[in-house]
């Protein structure tokens, strides 16, 4: 149960905060860093986003305003402490925010971290998480009925109702319930546009994107009991020869796993320094804990991890092996 009575006293008594996310951030951070934002300007606070990872361009749109800034620690590293609070948004590890991590830790200032996903690390002074909440944009809007903290308008509603469908894989998740539909309809009624938000989200990929999604579904393979694990590999000369991101990658995993008779999907991604690997599960297999064993984290059934100082042709068959014991269980 989230104390949001608190999480509305630390606001009220405080008068400047920096908010951040996640590195390489998705529409639950992006929206759930702007709708704080727009909670805590309604009430006269001074706020700063800053994060470690540039907005992917299929975001930007929610950063109406354009107040996000990216971390420059010549700019920003004095701002850890001068501004009162510290808010970690949409994750509870402070690796997440990889270089910004040290001024984040070091920091004299207040801390709190507002997030739905498990197993949290103890690095700020207050939690206000639950994972049973679908998206981080849940707790906020749950933040904002319960105790009147502004009036819900148009300006907030936008990016709660981006950060709840992303997370909700558009309303097809487990944690669709009929409260989050009901607060779907509640957004809408703030003039909240469904098929925008979707268009601007999924239908305006740019042309390398979609090349390098053909150059990893090309990469697809089956293995496992009775071909239950379904994997991709993009290397770093997919996204040399395609001009794409690694925020490109957005949901590109989620191919493995619609693949018949596959539960375990599996997507790994080489970057310029190390490999990203995402993991997706169908029903009760944890995956979160899958990726917990190489020092990663999530959910039940979307977890990642990052690994350094390894090569690709090492790791990939020791994932794959970790993976078959969990088919197994």
């Amino acid at each position: 149960m989230i104390d949001f009575d608190l999480l509305r006293k630390i606001i009220i008594e405080h008068d400047s905060f920096l908010l951040t996310t996640h590195v390489n951030p998705d529409a639950d951070a992006i929206g759930s860093e702007v709708a704080f934002y727009f909670i805590l300007k309604e009430l006269g606070k001074k706020v700063y986003i800053i994060n470690h990872s540039d907005t992917p361009y299929n975001l930007e749109f929610l950063d109406v305003d354009k107040k996000i800034q990216i971390y420059n620690a010549e700019r920003h590293d004095s701002l850890f402490n001068e501004v009162e609070v510290l808010v970690a948004l949409d994750f509870n590890r402070s690796n997440r925010i990889v270089k910004m991590q040290e001024g984040f830790i070091n920091s004299t200032k207040l801390k709190i971290c507002i997030d739905h996903h498990q197993d949290p690390e103890s690095f700020v002074d207050y939690f206000f998480t639950d994972p049973e909440y679908s998206a981080t944009g849940h707790i906020l809007y749950n933040f904002i009925e319960k105790t009147n903290i502004i009036r819900l308008n148009h300006q907030t509603s936008y990016p709660i109702y981006a950060a709840i469908m992303t997370d909700t894989g558009s309303f097809r998740f487990e944690r669709t319930t009929p409260e989050i539909h009901n607060i779907a309809a509640k957004l809408l009624q703030q003039d909240v546009k469904p098929e925008e938000v979707y268009d601007r989200l999924y239908d305006q990929s740019k042309f390398s994107k979609i090349m390098l999604l053909g150059r990893t579904l090309n990469s697809l393979q089956l293995c496992g009991n009775k071909d239950q694990i379904a994997y991709m590999v993009i290397k770093r000369e997919d996204f040399e020869i395609t001009r794409a991101f690694e925020s490109d990658t957005e949901n590109f995993v989620n191919f493995a796993l619609s693949i018949e008779g596959v539960i375990i999907g599996l997507l790994f991604i080489e970057l310029k320094e190390g490999f990203k690997v995402s993991f997706r599960s169908k029903g009760k297999i944890p995956v979160n804990k899958l990726a917990a064993e190489f020092g990663g984290g999530g959910h039940i059934n979307a977890a990642g991890a990052r690994f350094f100082n390894q090569s690709l042709t090492d790791l990939i068959p020791s994932i794959l092996g970790k993976t078959e014991n969990y088919l197994e269980k």
